[in-house]
């Protein structure tokens, strides 16, 4: 029996819009809408599916460094270089400020370079140049708690599912761990021997990732504390880890590309022609990357053709051509199509006789629609 063929990636769209350097995207909860903040002092919003831009956010002061959805509610923030984050309502496009400028009560006093939502949406944390981690309740929209240690920039933060804990990197090259409930001190990881540039938690809060200038990964055990692996493949810094829905893939991406890594085995499975920023669709098969650095990529997953992969028989009855039983229930048969179509078709299937094998299967298909209405 063949191998089934390996997963792959394509780059199916490339966005242009954008006049700087992309530094940060994220996709929505319901992994429809694309957002993207940029050097050019904007961030736009886009269709996941078709790569069309929806709308452009204007009126920001400076860069932007960080995006994040609101996971309950239509909320984007941003994290900005002139210390602010603001705030959209999606629904109204309505804006707000939540820190204001340096010197307002609470405010960062420096550029913040990244935001992320606890799970329920409840509490929005922010990192920044100034070496402090906030937390902001989003209902009041005030500052609840100021997070102090780091000795440097905290470059990213990760919250758990649970939302029990935070994970920081900083430009001090250590993580923090900072209990979210509780007021103990920050447990700190010591391994990385240049900056620690980013940090993200594995959907079962098990495991943490990190980034570094070093050029290296490195996974984490959350609960022991222990190094569990180091993953080497990137020949420049790498500025930004994520974990992929499905906790089959683990994506890094720098100056130098985008790796995907195996992470039960550590094999570095793809090397793309992306660069930082990096996100997962919530259904793992969508990837986002930078491209040149004003370009954004929508990758999709895809099998691709195996030269000893049978050809579907190209004539005689449509069951024989869709492979089913002659007496095969009509979901059977558009489940069989259906398979036909995603190891078929001309834009997945490179071999050069993909189109006439499609024209077969539709044709097939067809003529099974046919016999179906003609029984009522």
């Amino acid at each position: 029996m063949n191998a089934k063929p390996p997963q792959t990636w394509k780059c199916e769209h490339t966005l242009k819009e954008h006049t700087a350097s992309v530094n940060a995207v994220a996709i929505d909860p319901q992994g429809n809408i694309l957002a993207s903040g940029s050097d050019d002092r904007t961030v736009s919003l886009w269709d996941l599916k078709t790569g069309k831009r929806i709308f452009t956010f204007f009126g920001l002061l400076n860069a932007v460094f960080s995006v994040a959805f609101n996971p309950r509610t239509p909320f984007l923030v941003s994290g900005d270089f002139d210390n602010t984050i603001t705030c959209w309502n999606l629904d109204t496009n309505a804006v707000r400020s939540f820190s204001g400028r340096s010197g307002t009560n609470n405010a960062h006093s420096s550029s913040i370079f990244s935001v992320a939502f606890t799970s329920d949406g409840e509490n929005l944390a922010s990192g920044s140049a100034d070496q402090t981690i906030k937390i902001w309740n989003i209902p009041r929209w005030v500052s609840t708690r100021t997070l102090r240690g780091h000795t440097d920039t905290v470059w990213s933060i990760a919250i758990s599912p649970d939302g029990q804990i935070l994970a920081s990197a900083s430009a001090d090259k250590t993580i923090r761990i900072w209990p979210l409930n509780s007021w103990d001190e920050p447990r700190i990881l010591i391994g990385h021997s240049g900056w620690v540039t980013s940090v993200a938690i594995g959907h079962n809060g098990q495991i943490l990732a990190s980034a570094s200038q070093d050029s290296t990964i490195k996974l984490w055990n959350l609960n022991t504390l222990k190094l569990l692996c180091t993953l080497s493949g990137h020949s420049a810094a790498v500025w930004s880890v994520v974990f992929s829905p499905n906790r089959q893939l683990l994506g890094s991406a720098g100056k130098d590309g985008v790796k995907l890594w195996n992470l039960s085995t550590g094999e570095l499975l793809h090397t793309l022609s992306g660069r930082h920023p990096i996100a997962f669709s919530p259904d793992g098969k969508t990837l986002v990357t930078g491209g040149d650095g004003t370009n954004i990529k929508i990758w999709r997953q895809y099998v691709p053709a195996t030269e000893s992969a049978p050809n579907p028989v190209l004539s005689g009855e449509w069951y024989s051509i869709l492979c089913v039983d002659k007496l095969a229930s009509p979901e059977e048969v558009k489940l069989a199509y259906r398979r036909l179509i995603k190891q078929y078709h001309p834009d997945i299937n490179r071999a050069a006789n993909a189109k006439d094998i499609m024209q077969a299967i539709n044709e097939a298909y067809a003529k099974f629609e046919e016999g179906a209405r003609g029984e009522f």
